[in-house]
């Protein structure tokens, strides 16, 4: 700025009004007044007055931080004009707002708080004519020769434009001053990978690095405490602890998920998808996929010709991390899926169409969802239909049962459950069609919780069958062997002589009765051997109490003679 004109400077900001708070705390009352054309309302409880001009486009207005653009006419209460951006025909630039954080002072106001106050109401394009009381503008002392002391002044500003400033750590550590709005809303986010240009410069101008375009993974520091020498050509020294300018021009990302929760199967999306769903546990999927081994090696080559591959979600017809992978993909999307050896392969050396996967691999899918077949919510299906669906349920578990597939079976069973869990549509006879599945259900999703050892969830599934048969032998027989495992061993007795009482020659029931018996002994002499020992280190206890006080009173008569 030239000397001789009054640039509306925040000349009366000092220490004090920092201790008093000024800074984000110091934004416009909410609800302070947009008005009309021609309206003048007061913003905030200091004076300041707002008459709007000329409207101005859109929502948005500047916040602290951003770097505003504006013209305007400065004049005392009587018209005398005491300054004038037009007359040097340049816009003034200059950044709105004090910030502070911590007692740190990040940037001192730039203008007088009138005009941070006021400009922070108006919109792009907007003019207006802000009537400052001095309080809000110069004060006391005014601003010789051209502003007498506490003098009102008026500004007719016309808001041109602003430029985004962001504290992106909310600590002052880095600033983003936004030159070009991006496309959409959506931002990268750990752990995406970026697709950058950038120049970056100290703060004399000197270039310190400059990169057509580089891919990262989000996450990454400065030059720091250290510095760093120039790598050549143009570049310049970064001193220790210096601050960088960088500009900065994302091209573009790729969003990097992690497909379970141990983080042993990822995927980034190399193409977006259409629309929002995916497949479910028994969708028919159609995909195009290329497998590889760390080091590039080819294993797999499918659905490349104008035959997609196609299989069935959940029904292991792929390995686990590809299942879980192509479950978490839109129509049309295409993803690289890396799967660690858990979710792959396994501990064992397999042998696949085009090269052998050693045993322990991750290896890496690229996949294209051509297609695919939802299987049919229950909302979707009739009576009769849900009825049929949920007795294949639970064949399938059956069968992944006898497989000693625990986990996934108890799963279909639960998949069963919920196509018959809410039967008031149905006939008094699919009803009863509907209590028999639950019953063998839940029955069956109790041996399953068994042999996963979740004696718990056994404990309730079989509760809910006695709920609705209470002579049902099987759900007492298992209920017993649950809290057997959770040493509930009166509740076990309970159950036992329960199912005797309405099958006296079931086998498998008497053996538990057998078994129950030996853990009652079992325990009966381990609490025995513990409360014996308790008993006995009470016992010599006392005995050393009983001792050492004989001594003490045989002690302290010595003690009083020898002082005597």
């Amino acid at each position: 700025m030239e000397d001789d004109f009054e640039v509306p400077t925040a000349g009366k900001f000092n220490d004090s009004d920092e201790e008093d708070g000024i800074g984000e705390d110091m934004d416009v009352p909410e609800g302070a007044p947009v008005g009309k054309v021609g309206e003048e309302n007061e913003i905030g409880k200091d004076g300041l007055k707002k008459k709007i001009l000329k409207e101005g486009d859109g929502w948005e207005t500047p916040i602290n931080g951003d770097e505003v653009e504006v013209h305007y006419v400065g004049s005392l209460l009587d018209g005398t004009r005491f300054d004038s951006s037009f007359d040097r025909e340049m816009p003034f630039k200059f950044k709105l707002g004090l910030v502070s954080k911590l007692g740190i002072v990040l940037f001192t106001g730039h203008v007088i708080q009138g005009w941070d106050d006021g400009i922070k109401t108006m919109k792009k394009g907007e003019k207006a004519l802000f009537t400052i009381p001095p309080g809000l503008a110069y004060g006391e002392s005014g601003s010789p020769p051209t502003i007498p002391p506490n003098a009102t002044l008026q500004f007719e500003i016309e808001l041109i434009s602003w430029t985004k400033v962001k504290d992106i750590c909310k600590d002052g550590g880095i600033f983003k001053t936004i030159l070009t709005e991006g496309e959409n809303w959506q931002t990268p986010k750990d752990p995406d990978e970026v697709m950058v240009k950038f120049e970056a410069r100290l703060e004399d101008g000197g270039l310190v690095l400059k990169v057509d375009e580089v891919e990262f993974t989000v996450k990454d520091d400065a030059f720091g405490e250290k510095g760093r020498e120039p790598a050549g050509g143009d570049e310049c020294v970064v001193p220790p602890n210096t601050t960088l300018q960088i500009t900065l021009k994302l091209v573009s990302w790729k969003t990097v998920s992690e497909v379970t929760t141990d983080r042993r199967v990822r995927k980034k999306i190399l193409k977006e998808g259409e629309g929002y769903d995916h497949p479910n546990d028994g969708a028919i999927v159609q995909v195009k996929l290329v497998g590889k081994l760390q080091d590039g090696t080819v294993f797999v080559n499918r659905g490349d010709d104008e035959v997609p591959f196609e299989f069935k979600i959940d029904e292991e017809q792929v390995i686990d991390g590809l299942d879980r992978g192509v479950k978490t993909m839109k129509k049309g999307e295409v993803a690289l899926l890396t799967i660690h050896p858990e979710y792959a392969f396994g501990s064992i050396e397999s042998h696949q169409e085009s090269a052998t996967i050693p045993a322990n691999s991750t290896v890496h899918y690229n996949v294209e969802l051509i297609s695919f077949e939802k299987e049919k919510d229950s909302w979707e299906l009739s009576t009769p239909e849900k009825i049929e669906t949920s007795g294949r349920k639970k064949e399938e578990g059956n069968t992944l049962f006898k497989r000693k597939k625990y986990e996934r079976a108890s799963k279909r069973y639960e998949k069963a459950l919920s196509y018959i869990e809410y039967d008031s549509a149905f006939s008094d006879d699919e009803k009863q069609q509907a209590k028999v599945l639950k019953i063998s259900c839940n029955l069956n999703n109790a041996a399953c919780k068994l042999k996963l050892r979740d004696y718990k969830q056994a404990v309730k599934l079989c509760t809910k069958v006695l709920d609705a048969d209470s002579k049902n032998v099987k759900a007492l027989y298992r209920r017993a062997q649950a809290y057997i495992q959770l040493v509930d061993l009166d509740l076990a007795e309970l159950d036992i002589k329960k199912a005797l009482e309405i099958d006296p020659d079931n086998r498998d029931v008497k053996l538990e009765y057998k078994l129950l018996r030996e853990k009652v002994k079992e325990y009966n002499k381990k609490d025995a051997e513990f409360y014996g020992n308790i008993f006995a280190k009470m016992n010599k206890l006392e005995h050393l109490d009983s001792a050492n006080g004989a001594r003490k009173q045989e002690a302290v008569p010595m003690t009083i003679d020898s002082k005597a």
